[in-house]
């Protein structure tokens, strides 16, 4: 007759031959049914009570398998070839296993997965904070970028919650530890002025000055715009849809993928002139897509050849040499400006919700209010000097 399983949370204490007190409970079974435990240490009877409700509480309801015993480094390898493979961007996937492969392995990746606790995360993000890079890199040397320990962070929280939903571990151990705030680079905008310069300049610049005006007319996501085909173009209707995202693959060449967020894929009411100059590039179309790879017309034209053009096109205008990601700051705000409410431009920018939009362009909005205020205030000023 087979042993009866017993349940997890079942505990006892022993005292030791060492002198020591245990207490023990059962947290999971193995394969063959077989009762894992878990256990803590005492000098006192008293104490291994304390340690043996602890565990309890520790794992109430909890009944863990046996592949709890691999390593940190097995679990992310099997999560991300298992779990999340086709549900994240490609490009995503391989800034994960960079993660995993160059900060995570080396300090932490051989410690069992079950063992780990809030303690230890903390260390580790102490650490690559503090040490930075193991390998230097050719560019940034060995320092690690708080949005960098912040990746890190955010990938492993994500990785512990779903082995807490396999009966790995009782919970996340990344609960409760601190990371440091990403401190992003300030953001910068084409003002009116520069703005007319840029557009001045890509006047002359075959191809890209569609590409360009685009751009800075519609606030799309680098990998969005680089995504645009023909098909997603609405002339009747002066809509233009975002369906998907191109970005760059590790070794180069591009992949094709959804949008950064849920709310990405979306429909935007175009100006009549980006309308206007969208069909005048159609009527030369040679391809699906709207901005072709020079080389290979059969693919879009990569996020990272845009951004490089957009370099020198900066450059030989005089104008500072933004990110690419400011061109569509530049949009939303002088769209903030131009009176554009903050739910309305969520929606064209594709952002989560409103909340964000407002306290990302929260400068422009406090700018609003003091232009407002100034207004009342002459208005009563004028009033009371009626009176």
């Amino acid at each position: 007759m087979a042993n009866k399983r017993r349940p997890q949370g079942d505990g006892t204490i022993r005292k030791r031959n060492d002198g020591r007190w245990e207490a023990r409970i059962i947290v999971g079974h193995k394969n063959d049914g077989s009762p894992m435990y878990k256990s803590a240490f005492a000098k006192t009877q008293k104490s291994a009570l304390k340690e043996l409700h602890h565990l309890i509480e520790l794992y109430r309801d909890v009944d863990l398998t046996e592949d709890c015993r691999m390593t940190l480094g097995e679990w992310l390898d099997k999560w991300l070839d298992e779990y999340m493979i086709f549900t994240i961007r490609e490009s995503t996937l391989d800034s994960y296993r960079a993660m995993v492969k160059n900060q995570v392995k080396p300090f932490i990746g051989g410690k069992q997965i079950a063992s780990l606790t809030t303690a230890d995360m903390q260390k580790f993000y102490n650490k690559i904070k503090k040490e930075g890079r193991v390998r230097e890199h050719p560019i940034h040397g060995k320092t690690l970028a708080d949005s960098m320990v912040r990746g890190v962070h955010m990938m492993l929280h994500e990785a512990l919650d779903t082995a807490v939903k396999e009966r790995l571990i009782a919970k996340n151990p990344t609960n409760g530890t601190t990371v440091p705030k990403c401190n992003y680079p300030e953001k910068q905008i084409l003002g009116d002025s520069q703005l007319d310069t840029f557009l001045e300049a890509i006047k002359g610049e075959e191809y890209w000055d569609t590409f360009f005006y685009v751009e800075v007319m519609t606030g799309l996501r680098r990998g969005e715009i680089c995504g645009l085909k023909w098909q997603d173009i609405n002339f009747e209707e002066n809509k233009l849809q975002v369906k998907r995202s191109v970005s760059v693959k590790k070794g180069g060449g591009v992949s094709i993928g959804e949008t950064k967020t849920e709310t990405g894929v979306r429909s935007i009411l175009m100006p009549p002139s980006v309308a206007e100059v969208l069909q005048n590039r159609k009527q030369r179309a040679i391809t699906e897509w709207v901005f072709p790879n020079f080389m290979h017309p059969e693919q879009p034209i990569s996020p990272a050849t845009a951004y490089r053009k957009l370099k020198i096109i900066l450059k030989h205008a005089g104008l500072p040499l933004i990110r690419f990601h400011d061109l569509r700051h530049t949009f939303a705000t002088h769209a903030t400006h131009g009176g554009v409410d903050p739910k309305t431009l969520a929606g064209i920018l594709g952002h989560t919700n409103a909340s964000f939009t407002l306290d990302t362009y929260t400068h422009v909005t406090n700018d609003m209010q003091k232009a407002a205020s100034n207004i009342v205030g002459n208005i009563m000023q004028n009033i009371m000097i009626k009176e």
